[in-house]
């Protein structure tokens, strides 16, 4: 007989190719030199080309946002039907900065924008590739993996001609440096700002406005010790205590939250924020003194969290709530950041009910942030309320550019729910929108050996074994593939890889149990089954080792089991 598999699953959270000779060219030659002009010159120069008011309403309106963000000087013209609060707030009260990935979502909405308005058999050509902004060149990779050559073929050239010196004063870099902080072009933002501050009186408050965007944003890109020297300029620059507080904070959150974790350094992150807390409390204007004493005490309780007291990170959070209430309704994000940091501790800490009134109080702020919505769907999929975050992530679908971790958790509830085909469909946009996506590969590869779709799954497996070699997710998948081939020697040798590397992963024990009972040894089944009924207990688990009690005499075991199976 043989065993039923155990579903691996992971869980939440140059010159391109040219074009055929006979393609139309779209436009005169594309200079992506990112020379005075910055992000998005060869999107800007695709959108004014084909028009976005010429097209359908509804493909316009499908991608309002990215049309509105790479070319500005469309945005006249093209109503934003989605967005969040932040276009409407004041400069300082825009606290948000989006993630480095938000290009890639642009990129995406982009390229499908693209694809369905030009002609079939268009191309364009680019010079200038090598200076190009990497929002151009992210595009330009974007649109060359999904849009047929047949239908726009695409030349890039490294070379081209000089473009004209960047001669903006600082006013109109402001305008720019602030366009790109807003709209999550960090590199742009860092290399303008630098120019900006070059160009205006250190110590002055647009030279202040400079420092904060530049360090901001390299400190986005993980360009720590870049953003450290403009905090450290600020501090040699200034005695304004309001620019020393945020020099304090920024230079905290450098260290506490350094993309390698090694390199976090709390300690000295507590520093800066007790520095940045004193001189808060000392700022004259109250209203100011309560939002930067909320903005530090955030901070400190992010310090607090790292070092796993919740109960010290909850009261920091709960002071910072506090102080709020005494912005009456300015800083609308600064309270929706709080109550979202605030639920993060809530449910860690088994609160739930709190925890989801706090998102939903977070939500109503800024109905179309995605990350509540997904935050919030995750937490309602963690309880089983599997039709409430169906909702939720179907909204973070619809609420702006293709975000590729929506349609991962929605493939999730799909699964949970049923839907194989629908799992499988968001799973397959999800690797097409970001073929770097490991966990969707898993799960895709999961799903398909399951339905006995053998050789895509392998395909699968082989690709992202290729991004992350020694998987223990896809080592299971692989060993389970090899067990049903009867591959028994590659099957195990998968197999006590995944098990050796993921000790508490169930599905890895329980398919090498499988394996084990298929190649004759049914008490060394038992045992991997045992193992992995302990880690997960599970009516698959249960059933095959029933089969392999059965097959060693233990009757009154295998019928216990069988009951489990039935109840579990």
């Amino acid at each position: 007989m043989r065993l039923k598999a155990t579903v691996t699953h992971r869980t939440v959270h140059g010159e391109p190719p040219g074009a055929p000779g006979a393609a139309r060219l779209l436009l005169p030659l594309i200079d992506a030199h990112r020379g005075p002009c910055g992000p998005y010159i060869v999107a800007a120069a695709l959108l004014r080309h084909l028009g976005p008011l010429e097209r359908s309403r509804q493909l316009v309106a499908a991608h309002d946002i990215e049309i509105r963000a790479a070319a500005p000087e469309l945005a006249a013209t093209v109503r934003a039907g989605r967005g969040t609060i932040d276009d409407g707030l004041a400069e300082d009260e825009r606290i948000l900065v989006p993630a480095p990935r938000r290009t890639l979502r642009l990129a995406n909405g982009l390229a499908e924008f693209v694809r369905d308005a030009v002609p079939p058999g268009s191309r364009i050509v680019v010079c200038n590739g090598a200076h190009a902004d990497p929002t151009d060149t992210e595009l330009l990779d974007v649109m060359m993996r999904r849009i047929p050559p047949a239908t726009l073929a695409i030349s890039v050239y490294s070379a081209g001609p000089e473009p004209p010196s960047d001669t903006r004063d600082a006013a109109e870099l402001w305008a720019a440096v602030d366009r790109c902080v807003r709209e999550g072009f960090l590199h742009a933002a860092a290399e303008l700002g630098e120019r900006g501050l070059a160009r205006t009186e250190p110590g002055g408050d647009l030279w202040w406005r400079f420092a904060h965007r530049t360090a901001t944003a390299l400190g986005g890109l993980g360009r720590t010790t870049e953003a450290w020297a403009v905090w450290d300029l600020v501090r040699l620059t200034s005695q304004d205590p309001a620019m020393h507080a945020a020099a304090a904070y920024g230079s905290a959150m450098l260290d506490a939250r350094h993309p390698d974790r090694a390199r976090r350094d709390l300690a000295r992150a507590r520093r800066w924020l007790n520095a940045a807390i004193a001189i808060s409390t000392l700022l004259p204007d109250p209203a100011e003194r309560a939002f930067k004493l909320g903005f530090d005490r955030n901070g400190l309780a992010l310090v607090e969290l790292r070092h796993g007291r919740l109960d010290a990170a909850l009261a920091l959070v709960e002071s910072a709530i506090e102080l709020a209430r005494e912005l009456g309704t300015r800083h609308p994000l600064h309270r929706m950041v709080l109550l979202a940091n605030r639920v993060q501790l809530l449910a860690a800490m088994g609160h739930v009910k709190e925890a989801l009134d706090d998102y939903g109080a977070a939500v109503a702020i800024d109905p179309e942030f995605p990350d509540h919505l997904l935050e919030r769907g995750n937490l309602l999929f963690r309880l089983g309320r599997y039709d409430e975050a169906l909702a939720d992530f179907e909204r973070a679908v619809r609420a702006g550019p293709p975000l590729p971790e929506a349609y991962y958790n929605r493939a999730e509830v799909r699964t949970v729910l049923g839907d194989t085909e629908g799992a499988l469909a968001d799973l397959a946009y999800v690797i097409e929108l970001d073929p770097g996506y490991l966990d969707a590969y898993v799960n895709r590869a999961g799903l398909l050996a399951a339905a006995g779709r053998d050789d895509e799954a392998r395909a699968d497996v082989t690709a992202g074994l290729a991004l992350a070699p020694g998987d223990p997710y896809l080592l299971t998948v692989l060993g389970q593939l090899e067990t049903a081939a009867g591959r028994w020697e590659s099957a195990g040798t998968a197999l006590d890889a995944a098990v050796a590397r993921a000790p508490e992963l169930a599905a890895a024990w329980g398919n090498r149990g499988v394996l084990r009972y298929a190649a004759g040894d049914p008490a060394g089944a038992v045992a991997d089954l045992t193992r992995a009924v302990e880690l997960q207990p599970d009516p698959d688990l249960y059933a095959n080792r029933a089969v392999a009690l059965r097959d060693l005499g233990r009757i009154e075991e295998a019928e216990q089991d069988e009951r489990r199976a039935r109840t579990a």
